[in-house]
């Protein structure tokens, strides 16, 4: 079962890039979570430039997510709003097939970022009939390094978190997909 996570935060440091690792290390067997690489790559998105005329940028991103079974999206807010490199990623797969009925969830890195989430899942619930808004993991992690994430998230009560989260989304993505159960 393979997932692909994106971070809606191209920083380095990301404390969203930081729990989506945390995640992906919980993850067991037949689930293998993989982090989206090229959000930064993509260029800004036009529909002058779909069709034959795509990127090839957008046509690697289009296929790992084509290739994946599901979709993990954690974001910051950013003025109350989407990061601009996570909306214009949705932006590209608005008029292609790849994300059409893809099972998608979401895990967020704070206690606050409500705007965002509610706009994430207005635009997620229309551009996928898969997106399960009630399979949701919030941990607050604001101003923890990566490095304490990881051992925050490895923590009992964070694990256990994780793992049940984890195993709702691979719940859904099987019920949704018949030769996965």
């Amino acid at each position: 079962m393979k997932i692909l996570a994106i971070s809606g935060s191209l920083r380095a440091a990301s404390t969203n890039t930081a729990l989506l690792r945390a995640i992906a290390a919980r993850a067991t067997a037949p689930m293998r979570i993989t982090l989206e690489p090229g959000l930064d790559t993509l260029p800004l998105f036009s529909p002058d430039r779909e069709g034959s005329l795509t990127p090839p940028e957008v046509l690697a991103f289009a296929r790992r997510l084509a290739e994946a079974d599901g979709l993990l999206v954690s974001s910051p807010e950013y003025v109350h709003a989407l990061p601009g490199a996570l909306k214009n990623a949705i932006d590209w797969l608005v008029s292609r097939d790849e994300i059409v009925g893809k099972p998608v969830v979401l895990a967020h890195a704070s206690h606050r970022g409500d705007d965002m989430l509610s706009d994430l899942r207005r635009v997620l619930s229309t551009v996928t009939s898969g997106f399960a808004p009630d399979i949701f993991l919030r941990i607050p992690l604001m101003k923890l390094s990566p490095d304490d994430i990881a051992r925050r998230c490895a923590l009992p009560g964070c694990a256990a978190e994780i793992d049940a989260f984890l195993g709702r989304f691979a719940e859904f993505i099987a019920a949704r997909t018949p030769e996965r159960a």
